[in-house]
């Protein structure tokens, strides 16, 4: 009876090996019989990325397989082209721009000046400048009449001329109505713009000295403020203008009419007994 149990034993556990065996070998063999894997399901083929897929089962879910980076095209970021920069408009080009390019240039002090007549930037640069020095208005770039007469004076006046002692010396040049200061043959202020006595009130050539001075001076006469005076004949002196200096249709009463800045810079130099030449003639008186 114990033996007939024990065969009953064997059978079953050789059954139970069997059916374990088939479980486990679940690759389907090759359809010639030979025995070789077939080809994968198209379901689990590889990617074209490399990536390895995996079959499902009940348990595990198929992992998402995110696409490479490289796949999906960046956007490409358009470069604006940058705005180029508007040049600035030129000033207009007046009848006289040659000779003022001429005169400019030998001045010297307002800046790169190119003598072609031609108006550039830097020549309208300069220009203005020289204008907004010398109190031509409007200042803006053209080289016109006024202009030009300006330059002109400034540029052939000649500060040799001037007999100046060896002290601080006033010189006026009544022919270009320019005046400047000397001390010891030097040039002590430079040559700027003036405008001296109309016809009937000429402005006398002579040697003087400054006999007064009043950092605001009343006219009796003409019942009107001179800012900076320094008189030097009689009635007749040094003060700041107070009209428009290059109205050439007008004139003073016999005075030297001087820009502000050039009034106060004369002030500043001058005091009593200050040296006076005045030489040369104004068209017109």
């Amino acid at each position: 009876m114990k033996r007939v149990r024990f065969a009953a034993r064997v059978v079953s556990l050789a059954a139970v090996v069997l059916v374990g065996v088939g479980a486990c070998a679940l690759d389907p063999q090759g359809d010639d019989g030979s025995g070789a894997a077939a080809p994968a399901p198209v379901a689990v083929t590889e990617k074209a990325s490399g990536a390895s897929a995996h079959a499902p089962t009940p348990d595990r879910p198929s992992p998402s397989v995110s696409p490479s980076r490289s796949a999906t095209p960046k956007p490409s970021r358009s470069t604006k082209p940058k705005p180029t920069a508007t040049p600035k408009p030129v000033c207009p080009q007046g009848e006289r721009q040659r000779e003022v390019e001429t005169y400019l240039a030998k001045l010297g002090g307002f800046g790169t000046v190119t003598v072609d007549g031609q108006q550039s930037a830097a020549d309208c640069a300069a220009i203005k400048k020289f204008q907004r020095r010398y109190g031509i208005s409007p200042a803006a770039g053209r080289a016109g009449a006024t202009t030009y007469d300006v330059a002109r004076r400034l540029a052939t006046t000649g500060v040799n001329r001037c007999r100046a002692g060896s002290g601080l010396t006033f010189c006026v040049d009544l022919t270009r109505q320019t005046v400047w200061a000397m001390r010891g043959g030097k040039v002590v202020m430079g040559p700027t713009v003036t405008r001296t006595g109309m016809s009937g009130y000429a402005t006398p050539t002579g040697t003087y000295r400054v006999g007064g001075r009043n950092l605001k001076e009343w006219s009796n006469p003409y019942e009107v403020w001179l800012p900076y005076w320094q008189q030097f004949n009689g009635g007749i002196g040094f003060h700041e203008t107070t009209t428009y200096l290059h109205n050439g249709s007008v004139g003073s009463h016999g005075c030297v009419n001087l820009l502000h800045q050039d009034a106060v810079r004369l002030w500043e130099l001058g005091s009593i007994g200050t040296r006076v030449v005045v030489f040369g003639h104004r068209s017109g008186t």
